[in-house]
């Protein structure tokens, strides 16, 4: 039985502003429209022969909006099965949580296929056929990775050195795995034809992941092994839901796969991927995504150039105009604007660590936050006052809740609200018609219908914090 593993995890900050803490890499939206977890998730389930499992590990705070993803990529389909980490620990512990997981439900024999949620791949059918490659061989008792032929001296990827082959496919022995070398030595690496890309992507059966897991790394299987017998799968909305306790798993070495097993294993060979791949690693990879004008600009979303270029422009909303100007990255959302020369695209992360350090709200959130019921978008926010449109899908409802310090008036502008309001039971709210809830009353909003529920919040008090609150119920299981 073939098993896809989605690894979504990952903060994504050389992709900032566009991925932040509360919204990170995997749902970045491409040029097409499609995220990147929604199209992991597509390639995943074309590797299956019809209806199958489809395991992701994720943060336990990404779990609804990972079920929004799917949900627009067709997940009814296939059978969802979380497992849900209190925090990252790196690729090891999220691998080995998923192998035993497997173990428990479809037994030794289990073919694991690991994913990374964060990358692109565009020749879907080199990589399935690379896949029923790697399959023979996990069958046949080893650790396979898939290298990529390397198209240019990348500094940005790890590589991988190919030592005996091991059949007339291209399949061979891992001789090493290097870090992310310098331009030098990545370009000794281009020419010796003896290199490929760590992709990131694995095969094994889920006995010998184990069996080598056991030999090379057993004190971080034990401590997996631990975790996972804390906690037990529940069926919930058509998916398979495990949540990992948050004392054990906090307890498990924070190490990632390669460190831990591939680079001690002697079990380890490597399947050549004919596919175009590219981890998104940067905006510059992404411009690369995005046909170049005659000057060599590129535009996702509404920008002019004049006397520009070889520069990348992303707005999410704005017209961005770029005058006299060449080599420049330039993003803009809603509440931030990155500009970077395009040579020092990989220093964007030293943005969102001092955004990080100054505890600065534009490392977390955007302007719209995703919440399990739905959405809110600050519009407009001042001393004492802040403006919220907010989305509430049908059936989605927020939880019983009041405030201490704020005052809200609900407008409806589309679709019908149940309300809540101080135990006087609930009430309908039609669209164009308003309600008032005061601080300090108990209050819940729900969408009865089968429309999107809009409503504009105004926020008055003299603190609008969202730390402002108290849970009385949740079905979400959110904090109460």
């Amino acid at each position: 039985m073939l098993i896809p593993v989605i690894l979504s995890g990952g903060a994504g900050t050389r992709l900032w502003p566009v991925s932040r803490e509360g919204h990170p890499k995997p749902f970045m939206t491409l040029p097409d429209g499609q995220s990147l977890l929604g199209k992991t998730y597509r390639r995943a389930a074309g590797l299956l022969d019809g209806w199958g499992d489809i395991v992701t590990v994720t943060n336990r705070e990404y779990y609804f909006q990972s079920k929004d993803h799917y949900h627009d990529a067709q997940m009814a389909r296939h059978r969802g099965h979380f497992l849900l980490e209190p925090t990252g620990r790196n690729t090891a512990p999220a691998i080995a949580a998923a192998a035993l997981s497997l173990q428990a439900l479809h037994g030794d024999e289990a073919i694991m296929v690991v994913m990374p949620a964060d990358h692109l791949i565009v020749n879907v059918e080199a990589l399935q056929s690379a896949v029923e490659h790697a399959v023979t061989l996990a069958r046949a008792g080893y650790l396979v990775t898939f290298g990529v032929k390397p198209t240019a001296p990348e500094t940005g990827f790890g590589y991988i050195q190919t030592g005996a082959p091991l059949d007339d496919r291209g399949a061979a022995k891992v001789q090493r795995f290097v870090e992310k070398p310098d331009l030098q030595t990545a370009t000794h690496y281009l020419e010796s034809g003896h290199f490929l890309w760590n992709s990131g992507m694995f095969c094994f059966s889920v006995a010998t992941l184990l069996a080598e897991l056991q030999v090379h790394a057993p004190e971080l299987l034990e401590q997996t092994r631990a975790c996972m017998a804390d906690s037990a799968p529940v069926e919930t909305g058509g998916c398979l839901q495990q949540e990992l306790s948050p004392t054990l798993f906090a307890e498990i070495t924070d190490i990632s796969i390669d460190y831990a097993l591939m680079e001690r294993s002697d079990k380890v060979v490597v399947v050549p991927a004919g596919f175009d791949w590219s981890d998104i690693g940067s905006w510059s990879a992404l411009a690369a995504l995005i046909a170049p004008d005659a000057q060599n600009n590129r535009a996702s979303g509404d920008a002019v150039f004049v006397d520009s270029h070889n520069n990348f422009v992303q707005s999410e909303g704005r017209l961005v105009a770029a005058v006299g100007v060449e080599n420049l990255i330039i993003v803009d959302t809603a509440d931030a604007v990155l500009v970077a020369h395009a040579d020092r695209a990989q220093d964007v992360r030293r943005v969102a660590k001092q955004l990080k350090a100054d505890k600065h709200e534009a490392y977390r959130l955007h302007r719209t936050v995703s919440r399990p019921w739905g959405t809110y978008t600050v519009l407009e926010e001042g001393p004492r006052f802040k403006i919220k449109r907010i989305v509430v899908k049908p059936g989605g409802k927020l939880s019983l809740q009041m405030h201490h310090h704020r005052n809200e008036h609900w407008v409806v502008v589309e679709g019908m609200a149940k309300v809540t309001n101080n135990g006087t039971g609930t009430h309908l709210v039609a669209k164009n018609e308003s309600t008032f809830i005061a601080a300090g009353h108990k209050h819940r909003l729900e969408n009865p219908g089968v429309i999107d529920l809009v409503i504009i919040e105004v926020q008055s008090g003299e603190y609008l914090g969202e730390d402002d609150i108290v849970r009385f119920e949740d079905q979400y299981g959110r904090t109460v």
